[in-house]
């Protein structure tokens, strides 16, 4: 997982598809770079992300993936106009589930709460029809490497 190429994309171009992260590609997430909201990431439905058939509901892991992915794309996007930009590496990842997921898009949205020169901290949250019912909330602390 290259966390440069991650910010060649996001510098390249305002939306597409997040080829540049193996999971990313295969759970098909794009993203769109709003400058109010920063980097939103777009989890499209695909019957491979269901974990429980009846009724359909999606997989934890898909959902909290697709959090843990977009907290980075924020961090990146965030740290883009810095000269030498530091290597990201994640400590810990705390997803709380609100909903059940429906089978349908599904997007999450990150701010990063602090950052400092090393440690930095970032609240998630990821929602379907509605930014202001969220299916999971969640939170990232992620370690900068100089």
């Amino acid at each position: 997982m290259s966390f440069e190429d991650l910010a060649t994309l996001l510098a390249e171009s305002e939306e597409g598809p997040l080829t540049c992260l193996p999971y990313a590609q295969l759970l098909g997430l794009h993203y769109v770079i709003a400058d109010a909201t920063g980097v939103t990431v777009t989890m499209p439905f695909q019957k491979t992300l269901i974990g429980a058939p009846k009724p359909p509901r999606l997989h934890g892991g898909t959902v909290a993936g697709l959090m843990e992915i977009a907290s980075i794309a924020q961090l990146v996007h965030e740290l883009r106009q810095e000269t030498t930009r530091p290597g990201i590496k994640p400590i810990n990842v705390t997803v709380d589930y609100l909903r059940a997921g429906q089978p349908e898009a599904t997007h999450a949205r990150a701010r990063i709460v602090r950052q400092g020169r090393r440690i930095a901290h970032i609240n998630v949250e990821a929602w379907q029809s509605d930014p202001a019912q969220p299916i999971a909330g969640g939170r990232m602390n992620a370690l900068l490497t100089r």
